[in-house]
Formats: structure tokens, sequence, C-alpha cells
């Protein structure tokens, strides 16, 4: 715990920095560096957050994994929000052609979808002149904004006497909030901590303990299929959440529908507002639906939406209705395969950074090759693309669920840890 808080202490900080920092760089190698940085503190925040709720609260994660998610979209909604009061809408550089280059813009916008590439050679930008952006406030907002969240981390390490060169004599937190012990049966906590123990001493006592070899011997072929199955439908899923919420504009200007651009571009906010909405939701759900059950309810969503806006492609209501649905189907999918898949593996903790990293890939990837398809075939190959990633996701998932039913368990807790068990509740009547 101490190795992921001092991680997450670090990253949240160097977020702060880079974000102060990036309205300084004036050279594009300077700011890819910059960009990378800040890249990898973001990926540590996204594996330490969701790796220490599986370990923490294990079976109770579900819910927490949902709230955490859901303020990962708050986040994606809220930024452009603080972004868009300092962004110019004529041409951030002053010079004796800005008149004509700011009546361009609207022009160049539209030439900038990428069905037409080549088509910017006859405007006159100005790159030469004086800089008359404001975008750097809204660097330094976020920057500012952000600050808390370090300060809270070392907090915590600070109460949790984990810092070495302070001692504290208040009493720590973490030992009178240990939620997933409360909330279990008197009777079961020998048993649970007996059969537990083992796993915790396999060598999961550090950050890097996923990785040791000695982890895998003798495991079986299902306990690798499970990890390959899971993150691949987390690439599927998280892709489609990338190239939707990248190319939808684009989708959406263009030929049959022809959005009118300011219209057009309201539906990626649409998209991440629903998606926000959606995990919302999904925080009181996931206290008494199987997270198995949430996340064939997601891709099936997914798949019989993508089907609803081919069906409809000449409609611009269902067009908007379409990506609010597919916004509400996608925005569960990550905590609740995360919660289901460290179900099936008895809460290692482990799956959870494979999972994270196949979303993470996925994201990236499939938004070149969309990219690079639209390009070539056009706008609605944008949704016969979305069409195909939603299948391979609903037929990995079937997968998944195959594998689950080989996977072997611990007989002492089998019927504890199956996720296809019912939910019980104790005699305080609280959820278990």
């Amino acid at each position: 715990l101490a190795q992921s808080l001092f991680a997450l202490f670090a990253s949240s900080l160097a977020i702060s920095l880079v974000f102060a920092i990036i309205p300084l760089c004036h050279n594009v190698v300077v700011l890819a560096v910059v960009m990378a940085v800040a890249g990898l503190a973001m990926g540590c925040i996204d594996t330490i957050s969701n790796m220490q709720l599986v370990k923490i609260y294990q079976k109770d994660s579900a819910i927490f994994l949902q709230a955490l998610h859901f303020f990962v979209g708050f986040g994606a909604l809220l930024s452009p929000l603080i972004a868009d009061p300092f962004l110019s809408d004529t041409n951030c550089i002053l010079s004796n052609s800005t008149a004509n280059a700011s009546s361009n813009l609207p022009h160049i916008r539209k030439s900038l979808v990428p069905h037409h590439p080549g088509n910017l050679s006859h405007y006159d930008l100005p790159m030469k002149g004086m800089v008359v952006t404001r975008v750097s406030y809204a660097f330094w907002i976020m920057a500012l904004i952000n600050l808390p969240v370090p300060i809270a981390v070392f907090f915590l390490l600070y109460k949790e006497r984990m810092v070495p060169c302070f001692s504290s004599s208040s009493h720590p937190l973490l030992s009178a909030d240990e939620l997933a012990m409360e909330t279990r049966p008197v009777e079961k906590d020998d048993l649970s901590t007996a059969v537990q123990r083992p796993h915790a001493a396999e060598g999961h006592d550090d950050l890097f303990s996923c990785c040791q070899s000695k982890n895998f011997r003798g495991a079986s072929y299902t306990y690798f299929a499970v990890h390959i199955t899971g993150a691949l439908v987390l690439f599927m899923t998280d892709g489609i959440v990338g190239e939707y919420s990248g190319f939808v504009y684009s989708y959406a200007v263009e030929e049959p529908l022809s959005v009118v651009h300011k219209v057009a571009g309201s539906l990626p906010s649409l998209f991440w507002g629903f998606i926000t909405l959606g995990r919302l939701i999904s925080i009181p759900v996931s206290y008494r639906m199987k997270p198995a059950t949430m996340v064939f309810i997601n891709v099936v969503g997914v798949l019989i939406t993508f089907l609803l806006l081919l069906i409809f492609s000449y409609s611009v209501v269902f067009l908007f209705v379409g990506t609010a649905s597919l916004g509400l189907f996608l925005s569960s999918t990550f905590p609740s395969m995360l919660a289901y898949t460290e179900d099936i593996l008895q809460y290692k903790g482990c799956a959870t950074t494979v999972l994270v990293t196949g979303a993470g890939i996925g994201e990236m990837v499939l938004q070149l090759l969309v990219g690079s398809i639209i390009h070539d075939q056009g706008s609605y190959s944008f949704l016969v693309c979305g069409m195909i990633f939603g299948g391979l996701a609903f037929t990995f998932y079937t997968f998944l669920l195959f594998f689950h039913r080989m996977y072997p368990k611990p007989p002492s807790d089998m019927d504890d840890s199956s996720p296809d068990k019912p939910a019980v509740t104790d005699d305080t009547g609280q959820y278990q």
C-alpha cells in the first residue's frame, strides 16, 4: 500500500507540473516529451487506483470501481468546459492577412475532415506574427485544480505513518475503514483469512509481484485465457470509446448527414455526458446486479446500438439518440469487467494490470485504425467499424464465460467466490 500511495503521489504531482509546463513549450520535441511524461503518470494512476480498490475491498470492489470511473467520466466531461472560454474563434496569430484567414476558418474546419485531406493548399494561414491565444490559462487552471490531489495523497501517507521524515501520533485511517472486512459475516472471517493468506504470501507484497515468474508456475491454461479474453473485451470496448468520441464529429459533418458544425461539436460532449450519467447510475445498480450480468448487457447494448445506427444512418435525430445510448452501454463496461475478472481469479490484483493495459492499447490502436479506414473508405465505414468491434467484444466475452466455467477454484470458497451465486444479505441486512 505504501508503494502504491507513493506512486500515486508522484504521478498526480507530475500531472500538475506537466500542465503548468505545457504552455511554456516552444519546441514540438520538448512538448512530445512532456506529454509522454503525462501519459506515463496517468497510466500509473489508472492501474494503481483500480488495483488497490480490488485488493482492499475485494467482493465489494464493484461499487467502488463504478464510483471511481464515474469521476473519470466526470473529469472528461468537465475539462473541455474549462478550456472552452479560452479557445479563440479566430486565428491565434495576428498579421496583415488575419482577416482573410479568419473568414476561411469554417471552410478549413470542413476540409480537415479525414475524407478530404488534400484541400488546404489554397488557404492562406499566417505563420508569423503576434500570438494572441489565451489557451495557456486553461492549462494553468487545470494544473491548479489537480494540485489538491497529491496533497490529499500525501496527507493519507502521513496519517498512515508511511512518511519516513514525519511522525504522526494520530490513529491510522484504514484500520477503521476496512469496509470489505466489516461487511462479511463474523463466522466467515477466519475462513476467508485462512484462504486468502496463502495467496498473499505468494509474492504479492510488492508493487511488481504480478510480473514474477514464480506466480505463474503450475497455473492452468484457463488462468491465462481469462486474462487474455478479459483484456480483449476491454481492448474492443475502450477502443470504441476512443474512436467514437474522436470521429463522431467528422462523421456527422460529412454527407449524407451534413450536420452544422456547431451542432456536430456537441456530439462528443453528449457521448461523454451519458458515459458519466451511466457510471453514476451503475453505482447503485452494481450493489444488486452481478458484474457478469452488467457486462453482458453492455456488450449486447453496444452491438444493437451500432446495428440501429447503421439502419438509420440517414437520420440526424437517431445519431443523437444512438450516441446517448452508446454512452450509457459503454459507461460501466470497464469497472464491471474488472470486478468480474478479479472475482474469477480470487482478487489477487494482477488481472487489473493486464486489463488496464489492454484497454489502453485498444483506445490507442483502434483510433489509428479507424482514422485510416475513414480516410480511404469514407465516413460510412465509421459505423461499420464500430459494428465489427462490438461483435468482436461480444465474441470475446462469450469465450470469457466459457473459460470461467472451466477455471478451477479452491473448494473452501468455491461457493462464495462464484459470480453466478445470487446476492445474499447477512443478519444486519448488509450486502455480500
